[in-house]
């Protein structure tokens, strides 16, 4: 199934794009998804667990995706 990969802060400028469309298999989860983000290249540098939403909403680590979804990744933020 494709999927659209919506990259903000960090893992935008990482890797040096702001979109991307990713291919997953059927019945992929949001950890499928983080499997695939960390094989790209340039992954090292990337932050380690982001936040993932699909189509607007965050999403657990189980979530199911669905073709067509629209993901967001977002990197761990800090505020004080």
């Amino acid at each position: 199934m494709n999927v659209t990969v919506r990259f903000f802060a960090s893992y935008a400028d990482s890797l040096g794009r702001s979109t991307m469309d990713l291919v997953l298999p059927d019945g992929a989860t949001v950890l499928d998804l983080r499997a695939s983000i960390a094989a790209l290249p340039d992954a090292l540098r990337l932050p380690p667990n982001p936040l993932i939403a699909i189509n607007h909403a965050y999403a657990a680590p189980t979530a199911l995706i669905a073709g067509g979804d629209e993901i967001a990744v977002i990197p761990p933020v800090a505020g004080g």
